[in-house]
């Protein structure tokens, strides 16, 4: 039998969840839905399917089995609780919300229902990350240390001109933080352990005539497990670098730089290498909607929750809410 989908939001990350959708056995895409005729039309266009202006519109008419969310951030609580309380499962892009306060409404709307629902944080299906996670988890390396991370990115003017609700609070729920280097945050504290604390700070140091929110961040984490990590990201970068990410343990360190290196402290060298792909998306998007897309929908019948829940999403928000308060304290009311 077919599982039917529909795609809300036909912006940019959108292509990659087309794709997925028509390289999956069983699942039919019903449905589009966009605010912007423009692009509505373009969608319909290309995928031959009924196009709707809003989302209540398209359940009503349609009722998918799963919905894909590619809205703008302050949208995806909102229209993810819509389809929850309808039934209907979801699959939505990070960030889990725009705001803290809507995180947890998402958060609360899951539970409630019997519907599943993912957040994309597609790079914990990395060839990389599953093999860092697996080798941490196994304890053969033994305790987890410390931690740093990097993101040295670049992004112009034109980018968010583009899509202006990307370079502010209300639409975007922040910049950098929440729009690029949220990826890595979740993999810090999803392979490092939960973050119990957070010291940092976040500033405009490159696109200030552009934006209103952070193009440069940095913080000090405490992890529950009594590890700590640094972090630094930026978007005044020359060019998009490799994210790196290495991990500190007793036996070994685990260096990230598009492949993975693990160096043994008996001297013993492992690389593990990262897959690629031939998607149509942007290669800093990674290599990887792809297979989260496919799990969540072989797991549709499964009991319990997806693992990758808005109560797992809420940490990484938290983490990034934490230091924005304590970079903008005359502006809580923008940033929590």
């Amino acid at each position: 039998m077919s599982t039917t989908a529909a795609v809300i939001g036909c912006g940019d990350v959108s292509a990659v969840h087309f794709e997925a959708i028509a390289k999956l056995d069983g699942a039919t895409l019903v449905a589009v839905c966009d605010s912007d005729p423009r692009r509505l039309a373009a969608a319909v266009a290309a995928h031959g399917v009924p196009g709707f202006a809003d989302h209540l519109s398209l359940v009503e008419a349609v009722r998918p089995d799963v919905v894909h969310i590619c809205t703008p951030h302050d949208q995806h609580a909102s229209v993810a609780a819509d389809f929850l309380e309808r039934g209907v499962h979801v699959i939505v892009e990070k960030p889990l919300a725009h705001t803290l306060a809507a995180g947890q409404r998402l958060v609360a709307a899951a539970a409630a229902g019997e519907a599943k629902i993912a957040v994309c944080f597609q790079n914990r299906y990395n060839a990389t990350s599953q093999a860092m996670s697996s080798l941490l988890s196994s304890g053969a390396l033994g305790a987890v240390l410390g931690a740093s991370a990097t993101v040295m990115w670049q992004r112009s003017a034109e980018y968010y001109d583009s899509r202006p609700w990307r370079g502010t609070w209300a639409g975007g729920g922040g910049g950098l933080m929440m729009n690029q280097a949220i990826h890595t945050v979740d993999l810090l504290q999803w392979l490092v352990g939960d973050i119990v604390k957070v010291s940092g700070h976040a500033a405009t140091r490159f696109l200030g005539d552009t934006i209103e929110v952070e193009d440069t961040a940095e913080f000090v984490a405490e992890h529950a497990n009594g590890a700590r990590s640094v972090f630094f990201a930026t978007l005044a970068n020359a060019f998009n670098a490799p994210v790196t990410l290495d991990v500190v343990t007793e036996k070994a360190v685990l260096s990230l730089r598009g492949d993975l290196t693990v160096t043994h402290s008996d001297g013993r060298v492992e690389v593990i290498p990262e897959r690629t792909s031939a998607s149509g998306g942007r290669s800093y998007w990674g290599v990887s909607h792809e297979l989260l897309i496919n799990d969540f929908y072989a797991r549709l019948d499964d009991a319990e929750p997806f693992w990758i829940s808005p109560a797992e999403a809420e940490k990484s928000l938290r983490t990034i809410k934490d230091v924005y308060r304590q970079s903008y304290p005359e502006s809580a009311h923008k940033v929590s």
